[in-house]
């Protein structure tokens, strides 16, 4: 069954990255398990509850109980999606580029920042942790240690210099 694609804008038919680590996919396969098993039938019974006080047409609870199913099945959906699609973030022991899954400190003017770079559903800037499809991390990919990458802000070109890669 293909996955229901209702909003419609700049983003529509962008594809979800599927590069997630195994802790991600078993908490997506945890959520899936659990709209399925607890939430879905909860939103069920409620839409068959009040469904019984009659007329629909007038039944503002009852339309909104069927919204609330509609909104579970979809969510269910897209998991189901998004798992059968995941590729597993799996680290590679070769630290002689940079990877999916490394820890990469670079350097600039004297500072040191460490990134973590995953897949686009996993990123947390403040944490340090960046997609491949950032700037910053597609510049790093598949550089050495002691390469130099420029990446373009707003105002002016930045140069890194990777120090280390883990």
């Amino acid at each position: 069954m293909q996955v229901p694609k209702r909003k419609s804008g700049k983003y529509t038919n962008l594809k979800t990255d599927p590069h997630i680590t195994q802790a991600k996919f078993d908490e997506l396969k945890n959520i899936l398990e659990k709209l399925k098993k607890v939430s879905r039938p909860r939103a069920i019974e409620e839409s068959k509850r009040l469904a019984e006080m009659g007329d629909f047409s007038e039944n503002a609870a009852y339309s909104m109980a069927k919204g609330r199913l509609r909104a579970i099945n979809e969510q269910i959906l897209e998991l189901q999606d998004q798992l059968k699609n995941a590729r597993i973030i799996n680290l590679d022991k070769n630290i002689e580029t940079v990877q999916l899954g490394h820890k990469v400190t670079i350097a600039t003017e004297g500072k040191q920042k460490t990134y973590l770079i995953l897949g686009s559903a996993e990123t947390n800037p403040t944490k340090g942790i960046i997609s491949h499809h950032s700037p910053i991390g597609s510049a790093l990919m598949g550089r050495s240690i002691g390469d130099k990458v420029k990446i373009q802000q707003a105002d002016k070109a930045v140069e890194y210099e990777i120090v280390n890669i883990e």
